[in-house]
């Protein structure tokens, strides 16, 4: 995600992000209004920066970079944080204006400080739940793994978008955590990332 990208490269997201810079440039281009509030979006989360930019990077690529707030330099790419360049990967998913129907992450807590999880999360709403965000396209399906009991407490109000993986040797099985019977009382106890870290849940290795 940190390196340049060919221009030409910016239609849809890779999925390992290598084109993000691209995609940012062509949203930026085609899009100014939704590069705008996705900029202010990220720089109201990470407000040590102000601009995002895509600068070129040769004849025919560009370059990722954030602005510092404090002085005006530019930051680029390869020396962002991890971070800081998942958070600006989910937040350019979830305001392009034809986003992939079905999205995948695996850890989608990656990088990013427990604290800031509650944005993740919102962005990943602002995908599947348009209408709440004023958004007219269609809802996006994202499927998304955890290992995380902080990112997983923040769903605890919706136990039927949380799925529980059991691993058994080389098989696994899935629960939906809205289908217990028992999901009431559970969630009476208090922190459901406490309650799965300690077992009740299922979804821990082996021991």
């Amino acid at each position: 995600m940190a390196e340049p990208a060919p221009r030409a490269a910016g239609d849809e997201l890779a999925t390992n992000g290598h084109n993000l810079a691209a995609v940012l440039a062509r949203l930026r281009a085609q899009h100014a209004g939704a590069f705008g509030r996705l900029e202010a979006e990220f720089c109201r989360i990470l407000p040590e920066f102000r601009a995002v930019t895509t600068e070129p990077a040769g004849a025919e690529a560009v370059q990722l970079g954030l602005r510092l707030a404090d002085g005006g330099d530019v930051v680029s790419g390869e020396n962002l944080a991890q971070g800081a360049l998942y958070l600006l990967a989910y937040l350019t998913l979830a305001f392009l204006p034809s986003p992939p129907p079905v999205i995948c992450l695996e850890e989608a807590d990656r990088g990013v400080h427990p604290r800031m999880l509650r944005e993740v999360r919102d962005a990943l709403y602002r995908l599947s739940h348009p209408e709440s965000f004023g958004e007219t396209r269609a809802a996006v399906q994202i499927v998304a793994t955890t290992h995380s009991p902080f990112l997983l407490d923040l769903f605890r109000d919706h136990p039927e978008e949380i799925v529980i993986a059991q691993k058994r040797g080389t098989s696994a099985t899935f629960e939906r955590l809205g289908d217990r019977p028992d999901v009431k009382e559970i969630l009476a106890e208090g922190s459901l990332g406490d309650i799965w870290f300690s077992g009740v849940l299922g979804g821990v290795p082996e021991e």
